[in-house]
């Protein structure tokens, strides 16, 4: 019987386009609420563009951060059962 797990992938194809989509998706966050007392109700107008920038939520743009760096230089492994991280 086979334990094959797939997780999801927030990975991006470069760390650089990763860094660009957090600092694209954290400024509209913090813009959003930040522009508040000047711009009033349209300001919350940058949220889902912040949203949409980090794939969700800042917790699966993060998770992609891990990914991206990680990519390439970690293996999995697995045989008999038995699942190995290997550098």
């Amino acid at each position: 019987m086979g334990t094959k797990t797939e997780s999801p992938d927030f990975a991006s194809s470069s760390l650089p386009r990763h860094l660009v989509r957090g600092a694209v998706g954290f400024g509209a966050l913090i813009g959003a609420f930040a522009l508040m007392p000047v711009l009033g109700w349209p300001s919350l107008l940058l949220l889902p563009a912040g949203a949409l920038a980090l794939r969700g939520c800042p917790m699966c743009w993060t998770i992609g951060l891990v990914q991206t760096v990680s990519r390439g230089r970690l293996q999995r492994s697995c045989a008999e059962g038995r699942c190995t991280l290997r550098a």
